[in-house]
């Protein structure tokens, strides 16, 4: 089986002077730019989720905001053993913030990697209220995210609270749980999903339970329209000369 790992990271934010709060690219100085918290993943297929964060690492009573050692786990953990990678909103976000910080600690380039972007597939599929994990997950009757004291438990963890990084473990790891219940039920709707199958298998759930419905016509050749008759994933069969 392709080796795909849901994940999702949590970030401090920079800190920086400004004059003005509510003028807008008022920042003045930089002190300290942002850093990685922590980061959770599951295999699929796996009922772990792990779960790093910088308050598990040796050396964090003395220095906070260091996040080498996580940052190295996460190049090693997640995005050099997957062959796809799904988050939510990873393309813009977390797969850019990971791989600038790979860039600081100069690690090396990861290999390519398939990316599946559940926001993108929900904007682009769908017209929900809200394309927020959250409120997807809630819409779907999956449930929400882990309740917090929002800016708080960030501000906590940063602080190097114990019992807040507790609390950030639960909302980080709820968050891929969320994450893959939700790809479950968008993955079918997948107008051009990645080749991640074995043989003639389905692209989403891999299952092997596939029916022919008939055929997408070219000029030259045709190829068969397959149904997997447990998801429910519509896929490109093999090319027959027309």
């Amino acid at each position: 089986m392709p080796r795909i790992v849901f994940y999702d990271i949590e970030t401090a934010p920079s800190l920086g002077y400004y004059f003005d709060l509510y003028k807008e690219g008022n920042i003045v100085s930089t002190v300290q730019s942002w850093f990685m918290l922590s980061f959770a993943y599951k295999f699929k297929g796996e009922k772990k989720i792990h779960y790093h964060c910088l308050a598990d690492y040796p050396g964090y009573d003395k220095n906070k905001t260091n996040d080498k050692a996580l940052v190295t786990d996460l190049h090693k953990l997640v995005f050099n053993s997957a062959d796809c990678l799904i988050g939510h909103n990873i393309d813009r976000f977390d797969g850019r913030k990971a791989r600038a910080r790979f860039l600081a600690h100069n690690l090396p380039p990861v290999p390519p990697i398939k990316t599946i972007d559940t926001l993108k597939l929900a904007r682009r599929m769908f017209k929900m209220d809200s394309n927020r994990l959250a409120d997807i997950g809630e819409y779907l009757g999956l449930g929400g995210k882990h309740v917090t004291t929002g800016w708080k438990l960030w501000e906590a963890c940063i602080g190097g609270d114990r019992a807040a990084w507790a609390q950030m473990g639960k909302y980080n790891k709820r968050d891929v749980d969320l994450l893959e219940q939700v790809y479950d039920r968008l993955a079918p709707w997948h107008p051009n999903p990645p080749v991640l199958k074995i043989g003639d298998g389905c692209p989403s759930c891999h299952s092997h339970s596939v029916q022919r419905r008939g055929y997408n016509i070219a000029r030259k050749s045709k190829t068969a329209r397959m149904q997997c008759q447990e998801c429910g994933q519509w896929f490109a069969g093999q090319r027959e000369a027309a």
